[in-house]
């Protein structure tokens, strides 16, 4: 993924003319929040009420309304992300993935409001455990994926999936917890 920063104000446009123009620059809603830190590639779209900060986005990929990317998450190219998601820090998303509306993704094991001393917590009360969803893999609308685990290629996550465990690549998960349904075929 090319590591180039855009003029995110030379980027603004509406969603009219998201669906409409070809230029291989980053077209961005006026409602988004884009931190300055943020990576977009070319041809990325990013729709209205969006709050992107610290991470990655590959070529090509497109960020539904209402999403949260969080630091240090990464977003491959040509990834489509619905609307009402929310990415953590420490989720890479591969090449080619489908994520459906209302997908939320977890990364702390033991969440907590406050440390052993009763004071809120910190960065420093607690670790990130990192999510990978392999190449194109497709997660259904309104699954949680725990922290930890991997999604594998071409994998489908049924709607409404909790998933606590690897899915391994070419399967069909779904339920809670997710569990096989079937293998995919090739074709």
């Amino acid at each position: 993924m090319p590591e180039t920063q855009f003029n995110i104000d030379a980027c603004l446009v509406d969603e009219v003319s998201i669906a409409t123009e070809t230029s291989l620059l980053p077209k961005i809603s006026e409602f988004s929040r884009i931190a300055p830190d943020v990576t977009l590639a070319q041809g990325v779209r990013v729709f209205s009420f969006v709050n992107l900060y610290g991470c990655s986005i590959g070529d090509n990929s497109k960020i539904g309304t209402f999403v949260e990317i969080q630091k240090n998450a990464e977003i491959g190219r040509n990834v489509k992300i619905s609307s009402h998601t929310f990415i953590c820090e420490g989720v890479q998303i591969e090449d080619d993935v489908f994520i459906g509306h209302n997908v939320s993704f977890i990364n702390d094991k033991y969440p907590r409001a406050t440390s052993a001393t009763g004071k809120l917590q910190t960065e420093a009360d607690w670790q990130v455990v990192r999510t990978i969803v392999k190449r194109g893999a497709s997660i259904g609308t309104s699954c949680t994926i725990l922290c930890g685990v991997t999604i594998g290629e071409f994998a489908i996550v049924g709607a409404g999936s909790v998933v606590t465990r690897d899915v391994p690549s070419n399967t069909i998960v779904a339920g809670n917890p997710a569990h096989t349904l079937r293998k995919i075929e090739d074709k």
